[in-house]
């Protein structure tokens, strides 16, 4: 039989922290407690990502409010360097994975240069942002594409641009330039290398008509990449069923309590529920197995006690006419296979069979 893939599964704590040091660090725990592979949060400047003048979604403004702007909400969110050690630390002590999301370029440096990290995810929102893909690409890390909110030809710019990023050295960054990287042969090894895409609906919470998980295999046949699934449903359902449809990575928003304030916290799983999302997720990881049908180790213990064999539905005498009138099928199915009925039929007992015996 075959072994059991195992699905990476990221638990995002993101921003549910809410600025906190020690919420943070309760959140690795909770994390690793849940049995996650991952905790991953989000490293940003403020001032860099977010203009003054930016709106809140819908979602943001029915979770914190409306009398501060969404720079102003995102300030109160950055995690400084200190706190990305202390996280970095406390994840080593608990055994589970650090990841960050970065949102700039000099939060990519912190990540990669400063703290080492060896994956980069990023996020549905950058995917048009060339100059941050770029940058990304060009520190050879391996990288995690959210895809919510985009087409198929915005992801495929986008893979154009880290596959130039990967290979190019010296040549100037030009539209034309990603496509060639993209097409190239080893434009798409190393894509294949050091890429995975995640399947997303980006709203909080997503709506379920809305999740389309079917995209999962869409993806996979357009861009031959490893696809997994970013979930922002309510409850742990859809990322379960993704991983049945044959997601690689799972990634799912969590908090310490959903009743705090914020704005991702309502979307978010508390960590009883993570827990429970995991332990489904390794079940299905080894319920879905191979595609050959053919009887299991367990199957072949039962099969002669599920089916039948051809037995004497009353005595038959010696010379007697096998028929439907004198033969039946009963359990166990260790004798004559019923399918041999019409090859018996017609033909003359050379014994007498007494009744519930078997032919």
């Amino acid at each position: 039989m075959n072994a059991a893939r195992r699905t990476l599964i990221i638990a995002e704590a993101g921003v549910n922290h809410n600025g906190s040091v020690e919420m943070a660090l309760e959140l690795v725990d909770a994390a690793a407690s849940a049995g996650a592979d991952v905790v991953k949060f989000q490293t940003f400047q403020a001032d860099r990502g977010v203009s003054s003048y930016a709106p809140k979604a819908d979602y943001q403004k029915a979770t914190t409010g409306t009398t501060e702007s969404q720079l102003e909400m995102v300030r109160r969110l950055e995690l400084d360097l200190k706190t990305h050690r202390r996280l970095l630390e406390r994840c080593r002590e608990r055994g589970i994975a650090f990841l960050s999301t970065p949102f700039d370029a000099p939060s990519v440096d912190l990540l990669v240069g400063e703290l080492g990290l060896k994956i980069i995810k990023i996020p549905s929102g950058e995917i048009t942002n060339g100059p941050l893909l770029l940058h990304i690409a060009r520190t050879q890390s391996k990288m995690i594409l959210s895809t919510g909110m985009s087409t198929l030809g915005e992801i495929e710019e986008a893979l154009g641009v880290l596959a130039f990023g990967l290979l190019a050295k010296g040549r100037s960054p030009s539209r034309q330039a990603f496509q060639e990287a993209y097409i190239s042969d080893k434009g798409q090894e190393a894509l294949q290398e050091k890429v995975t895409l995640l399947h997303c609906t980006t709203e909080y919470p997503a709506p379920f008509e809305e999740v389309n998980l079917k995209v999962i295999e869409t993806l996979r046949r357009a861009f031959c990449l490893p696809v997994g699934y970013s979930d922002h449903t309510e409850g742990i359902a859809v990322p379960i069923a993704a991983v049945a449809l044959g997601a690689t990575v799972i990634e799912k928003h969590f908090t310490l309590d959903r009743s705090l304030p914020g704005p991702d916290h309502r979307a978010s799983l508390e960590p009883e529920e993570l827990g429970a999302m995991v332990r489904s997720v390794r079940q299905i990881e080894r319920a879905v197995g191979g595609s050959k049908k053919i009887p299991t180790p367990s199957e072949f213990r039962n099969r002669a006690i599920a089916r039948k064999s051809l037995v004497a539905a009353k005595q038959i005498e010696e010379g007697e006419c096998f028929s439907p009138e004198n033969v039946t099928a009963k359990r166990p199915g260790d004798g004559m296979s019923p399918m041999e009925s019409w090859n018996i039929f017609g033909t003359l007992s050379k014994r007498v069979v007494p009744e519930d015996t078997k032919l």
